[in-house]
């Protein structure tokens, strides 16, 4: 049952965490120009008791409404308008499809749209950006969006934005691009779906070797002239898997990457030495030992709130430890005090990115401006 009215703290529906979350991240998202307030209040008093159905129904309703308003203004040559709308409703439908199970033939409808208008914004915007497919293994296809720099002039730094398996890329088309188009950097959002349906997730959770995506990924970003490849970062969003920290050990050509350094495979293997009365946490089987057991050459940054699942202060001594040798380690912890002390960041994602692409800047050298 979904209550009509908000409580407090943002937690729309105490007994639906998942659609709590989701409504804190919609809220959150305003910051960046991917909702507006108004508009989620409004469908906060709209939402009907006892009709689990009636969140995908207003949701899908307002994103038409934003895309119907993003295709008036496009037609005529209002293209910062077009853009803005383009991307709420992207926003919107990704909400809509979020509670809808993977087999409902309307999730993969209100995918369909979204990424529809993702793709529009992308032909909008200037200079326009283009979805690129990344060969990776077994015949499966990574798909992107490629942002360039607003200077178009020459080669510019790169960052990769990936999320972690069963997260869509459509996300950080306002959460993350407005960051990197403020530094001058290009923006290369990936997912791990490819062109597949969102139960080729189980597929996905099956792999052993999620890592080797990002090799690919360097790959084609080499191949292409308007890319500093020497300046290459990656950025993983979300706190789900550590299959980037482990690219991060087996990719050279990374200037820089902000991940979990590991630390969710530590918490796992921790959770089952404990879970089986393991005395050596050694012999629990990871897919390829954590960042934090090597010595590596990227500078790596970690960020959690301290309210986040692991806590902040069994973070540093891991951190500590793991300091040795060329290693460039920086963890940074967001406290109550300052917001973004949520998992994720949730309470605040616009403040922990400012600070994560300020250190990608430092790292990366500055570049053209808009």
């Amino acid at each position: 049952m979904i209550p009509a009215c908000l409580s407090d703290d943002w937690i729309l529906c105490p007994e639906r965490e998942d659609i709590s979350a989701e409504f804190t991240r919609l809220l959150t998202a305003a910051q960046e120009g991917g909702a507006t307030i108004a508009e989620c209040l409004m469908i906060a008093r709209q939402l009907k008791r006892g009709d689990e159905l009636s969140w995908h129904r207003e949701w899908k309703k307002l994103a038409q409404a934003n895309r119907h308003r993003a295709e008036a203004a496009f037609a005529e040559g209002h293209m910062a308008t077009a853009q803005r709308n383009w991307l709420r409703a992207t926003n919107y439908y990704g909400a809509a499809a979020m509670p809808l199970d993977q087999a409902d033939e309307r999730r993969w409808v209100a995918v369909l749209a979204m990424q529809d208008c993702a793709r529009r914004f992308l032909g909008a915007r200037g200079p326009a950006g283009q979805v690129v497919t990344i060969p990776w293994a077994d015949g499966h296809s990574l798909q992107g969006y490629f942002l360039p720099a607003p200077s178009a002039n020459g080669r510019a730094p790169t960052v990769i934005c990936i999320g972690e398996p069963g997260h869509r890329k459509e996300e950080f088309l306002f959460k993350l691009a407005p960051h990197a188009r403020e530094r001058g950097f290009s923006m290369l959002a990936l997912d791990l779906f490819g062109d597949q349906r969102d139960d080729y997730l189980d597929v996905l959770l099956q792999r052993r070797d999620l890592e080797s995506s990002i090799a690919s990924v360097m790959d084609y970003l080499e191949a292409r002239s308007d890319v500093d490849f020497e300046r290459v970062a990656v950025l993983a969003d979300g706190w789900g898997s550590s299959f980037v920290a482990r690219a991060v050990l087996q990719e050279p050509r990374l200037a820089a990457a902000v991940c979990d350094g590991g630390l969710w495979d530590l918490h796992e293997r921790a959770f089952f030495a404990s879970r089986f009365a393991m005395s050596d946490v050694s012999i629990v089987p990871v897919p390829h030992s954590p960042l934090m057991a090597s010595s590596i050459d990227c500078p790596v940054l970690i960020t959690l709130g301290e309210d986040g699942w692991l806590k902040a202060d069994r973070a540093r001594q891991i951190v500590q430890k793991s300091r040795f040798g060329s290693s460039e380690i920086m963890l940074k912890v967001f406290t109550a005090a300052e917001t973004g002390a949520a998992q994720s960041h949730a309470d605040n994602p616009s403040l922990a990115n400012e600070f994560i692409f300020d250190w990608l800047e430092s790292r990366l050298g500055a570049a053209g401006r808009i």
